[in-house]
């Protein structure tokens, strides 16, 4: 079956959650995009509406053709992926009735386009982000992002509030994609630049270091989550792969370091997972393995953006100068608006060896203890951030940069 279609495109929408995949975390969205990116749009709009299902064809064949000079897509290919991976995935098929509207393309991820539309269900509709396999992607990418969906189809599968929520998928034919439940206002590091702008929604909402406490507690929930039952590092805890929506509620996303964990043929990754120096534990910037509470050292940094409403970390030094100073015993002062308490936490969360930092349980116990001491003022505003002087002081890669509109690339 050919159909014609067109996708449009938009800047406005959920936050794109691919980690800086982790990659967790963020991307500057070119400025002119590739054929292959409107291509997977075009594909991912004309599968998710039709109102009927395509029989899986019996042959892998090119899903593209030009006719008429007008983009055309044929629909159904049958994609090359394990057949446990395939019946795993089974139950999270998208279901007939289910219909994705209003698909526009949001960024571009690791594996290809991420758009953003909502998911239409027995008459009630939910905004989503879609994730996308790339077009013409080879039997190897198509295994791997098959992969890709069941990881997040064992994590996210709505046992913990605190991890982004998977909906649905479709791994039986080509385009490959899977859903996401999204969130407003989405990433963290945005909100809380967000937070400064005294004339915006956000620069009004009341932020206090209880803010902060309440946050924090969510999020050591949800990395405690991935690691007591999943055995899953996350590998980059930051701001910018962090989901926040109403009421100051935090949902943990960017899991793209986490799955890259977990791949036992990693060389058949093809693009690394990079992750800013500045947010890594000692150990991890040397290349030793991770460790469970690698990810804590990290949380530490969180808390610290968090408090200073997303400042990068070790403002006054460079990437490459970190990890000589933190052998000499440095770490980042007291900020202001910052309790001892939480100052306190941050600096155990910072202990060299790995052994002697707290566990996520620990934290939350001293988290919830410590909330009642911490203050309910409104923190006091900040200049504003430029995102390319940011992603230069945090010392991160342009592919993996912060833009205003576009936050987070897993």
């Amino acid at each position: 079956m050919e159909v014609q279609a067109r996708c449009s495109n938009s800047s406005s929408g959920p936050a794109c959650y691919e980690e800086a995949t982790g990659s967790l975390a963020v991307i500057v969205i070119p400025a002119l995009l590739t054929t292959s990116s409107v291509v997977m749009v075009t594909l991912i709009f004309c599968s998710i509406l039709r109102k009927r299902r395509v029989s899986p064809l019996n042959f892998r064949g090119s899903p593209v053709e030009k006719a008429n000079g007008r983009l055309c897509v044929s629909l159904g290919a049958v994609p090359v992926i394990p057949c446990g991976v395939r019946d795993a995935l089974h139950p999270w098929e998208m279901p007939e009735e289910c219909d994705v509207e209003g698909v526009e393309l949001w960024c571009s991820g690791s594996y290809g386009p991420i758009c953003t539309g909502q998911l239409r269900r027995e008459g009630r509709a939910t905004a989503v982000v879609v994730k996308t396999l790339r077009g013409r992607a080879s039997p190897c990418e198509e295994r791997e992002f098959a992969e890709w969906i069941l990881f997040h189809a064992t994590v996210c599968n709505n046992k913990s509030e605190r991890l982004v929520r998977m909906l649905c998928c479709q791994s039986r034919r080509l385009p490959m994609y899977f859903v996401l439940e999204a969130h407003s206002p989405g990433n963290l590091l945005h909100f809380l630049w967000g937070l400064r702008e005294k004339d915006s929604d956000k620069g009004q909402q009341p932020f206090s270091e209880r803010s902060v406490f309440l946050l924090a507690t969510q999020v050591a929930a949800g990395l405690d989550y991935l690691m007591t039952e999943h055995r899953v590092v996350h590998g980059y805890v930051a701001a910018r792969n962090i989901l926040i929506g109403p009421d100051l509620s935090a949902r943990v996303s960017g899991l793209g370091t986490a799955f890259a964990g977990r791949q036992i043929d990693r060389a058949t990754r093809q693009k690394p997972v990079k992750v800013p120096l500045k947010w890594l534990a000692p150990e991890r910037i040397t290349n030793q393995p991770a460790f469970d509470r690698s990810d804590v050292w990290s949380f530490g940094i969180l808390l610290h953006e968090l408090i200073t409403s997303g400042s990068p970390p070790y403002p006054e030094l460079e990437p490459q100068s970190v990890l000589p100073q933190l052998e000499c015993s440095y770490r980042m002062k007291q900020p202001e608006g910052c309790g001892a308490p939480l100052y306190n936490l941050m600096k155990y969360c910072w202990m060299w060896s790995f052994k002697d930092r707290p566990t996520y349980s620990a934290i939350i116990k001293l988290l919830e203890s410590s909330v009642d001491l911490a203050t309910v003022e409104t923190l006091s505003s900040r200049g504003l951030i430029d995102p390319a002087q940011y992603n230069k002081i945090a010392g991160i890669h342009p592919h993996i940069g912060v833009s205003t509109a576009n936050p987070i690339k897993d």
